[in-house]
């Protein structure tokens, strides 16, 4: 009992990185509800590993880091497959010019951002209460949710007509991942409603959009989360 009890949110982890290579599997290959139902699959694990952790104090650095590893794949890996998936029918062109390359692989630079946001994550010890710079999964499903988005209805088409926009998500979206912007995390520091009036802010708010909004609200959901995070800047702590 006692090795199951320890290794039970290390169990949780893994299982968010299996779901994680089955959605890029999925991915590429064009399955893209499967992928959205690995990321969701994928969200519920890494929240609850950490919750398991706390509730059975078998919090490790084995945990920590076996975190980050997977959350390099789930939301890291993938997120970067989903904006070269995007970027590819532009082949090697790029406001006319045609490159030596194709420039579907900078969508990668997200993950390459993803992977050192973590790293930086695991190094600061000040990101208990709140987040500084977008995390992973948030990011990944911004960016997933816009590619969702388009091909389950079409809308934010106009991102998808020209490689620069495309290419300018992929460097917004690497610089807010590192960015010194604080972002609300879902930790209750206090039982007090006025301390926690940024997260209600956002738990409403968010239900509200997808009602509303429904496929189209995922990735406006983010955008909104980024939003509260600026107006509520001084809160955070």
């Amino acid at each position: 009992m006692t090795f199951i009890k320890n290794n039970l949110a290390n169990a949780f982890t893994l299982g968010n990185l299996f779901s994680g290579c089955v959605g890029i599997v999925h991915l590429l290959s064009g399955d893209y509800q499967t992928t959205a139902i690995c990321i969701i699959i994928s969200l519920v694990l890494d929240f609850f590993d950490g919750f398991i952790a706390r509730a059975t104090n078998s919090g490790s650095n084995l945990g920590t880091q076996l975190d980050s590893l997977a959350d390099v794949v789930s939301f890291g890996f993938l997120p970067g497959v989903a904006m070269m998936k995007m970027l590819e029918p532009f082949g090697n062109h790029f406001l006319g010019i045609e490159l030596p390359f194709e420039i579907k692989y900078f969508g990668f630079l997200i993950t390459l951002f993803s992977c050192l946001r973590l790293a930086i994550f695991n190094l600061d010890e000040e990101q208990q209460y709140y987040f500084k710079g977008l995390n992973t999964p948030s990011n990944t499903i911004l960016i997933f949710g816009l590619f969702y988005a388009f091909e389950e209805t079409g809308t934010f088409g106009f991102l998808f007509d020209r490689a620069f926009y495309l290419l300018a998500l992929t460097v917004l979206s690497s610089w807010l991942l590192i960015s010194p912007i604080k972002m609300i995390a879902m930790k209750f520091k206090s039982k007090k409603i006025e301390d926690n009036y940024p997260k209600l802010a956002l738990l409403i708010g968010g239900i509200l959009i997808l009602l509303i909004f429904k496929t189209i609200g995922i990735p406006l959901i983010i955008l909104y989360y980024i939003l509260i995070s600026l107006i509520f800047q001084n809160q955070l702590k």
